[in-house]
């Protein structure tokens, strides 16, 4: 069959093309609900395109949708089925093809807006949850974008004692506020090491949250924690930084990754019900992060506000 469906061909050209799909014995087809448009999405939109990716490029992974076409040896899914992608497959289209690897359920109770979302938001999900917070903890979450603002609500939930929010953009703070975070601290004007370690008399936070994914931000994640502290990267960062390694040798940080996707499949399909639970619940609000939609023939207006409007969270294009 043929669907629309989106095309980066050149840093900040993006367009809508017709494209045929061929369902095999092991994939499935899926009609589109909405679509995320990623950091990752954003960055090579700008022009940082990984060495293992070539232009032009067929685009998107963040969505969900509904099974319309089952392959030959798929058992796991059937037409009517709500699922949830966890596959680069070009899912700002109307109609996408997923290995079956690739796809989830839809946990019962989650609203399919939030499902399409599923993968963003199981992401940031796991790495709050593991992200070794504890009761009385203070924990700093440093980038209050779309994975950060989730991450600070649900570490709030789990008894840090305060809840750090901090970023340069202040509409992000404000919402980080609302959102229940304790402190908020505009890095632009503030410098934020001094303002957490003055917070914690000069202990330095129990856990900070890198999610801004910049050098001078990781560096200053590392500056406020505490000795023994963690430090849970969350960012992609693309391009080499300088790093201050040698205090997480003197002061024996313990760095932990929490990509929830870079596991096993297997991993995966076990922890994505658990961590989307709380949202199921209601324990998390994710809807206030979602600030612009824009339908696919506007797909090119959407970058551009992804990547350009300094109010922009989560920017989805409708299917």
């Amino acid at each position: 069959m043929k669907t629309r469906a989106t095309r980066l061909k050149a840093p900040g050209q993006i367009v809508v093309a017709e494209r045929e799909l061929t369902v095999g014995p092991d994939e499935v087809l899926v009609k589109g609900h909405l679509s995320g448009i990623c950091g990752s999405d954003k960055a090579m939109y700008r022009g940082d395109i990984p060495e293992k990716i070539t232009l032009p490029l067929w685009i998107g992974h963040e969505s969900g949708g509904t099974v319309v076409e089952a392959g030959s040896r798929v058992r796991e899914y059937r037409p009517g089925d709500k699922v949830m992608v966890f596959n680069w497959c070009n899912t700002l289209a109307d109609y996408y093809v997923v290995p079956v690897s690739g796809l989830q359920p839809v946990p019962d109770g989650l609203d399919m807006d939030l499902a399409a979302l599923g993968e963003p938001i199981a992401c940031a999900m796991y790495s709050a949850l593991t992200c070794g917070a504890q009761l009385g903890d203070v924990v700093v979450v440093y980038g209050m974008g779309f994975a950060g603002s989730i991450i600070a609500q649900a570490v709030k939930r789990m008894g840090a004692y305060k809840v750090v929010a901090v970023d340069v953009a202040e509409h992000k703070l404000d919402i980080a506020r609302r959102l229940g975070s304790d402190v908020q601290i505009n890095a632009k004007t503030v410098d934020p090491v001094k303002a957490v370690l003055d917070l914690t008399g000069g202990r330095g936070a129990d856990v900070v949250v890198e999610a801004a994914g910049t050098g001078a931000s990781m560096n200053q994640a590392t500056a406020m924690l505490k000795h023994n502290g963690i430090l849970t990267l969350y960012s992609w960062i693309t391009q080499p930084v300088t790093l201050n390694i040698s205090r997480w040798h003197d002061d024996g940080l313990q760095i932990r990754t929490t990509g929830l996707v870079h596991h096993t499949e297997q991993e995966r399909v076990i922890w994505t019900p658990w961590v989307l639970r709380p949202v199921v619940q209601g324990l998390v609000d994710v809807r206030p992060l979602i600030t612009h939609e824009f339908p696919l023939e506007k797909v090119a207006a959407a970058f551009e506000a992804a990547a350009e409007d300094p109010a922009a969270i989560k920017v989805v294009v409708r299917n």
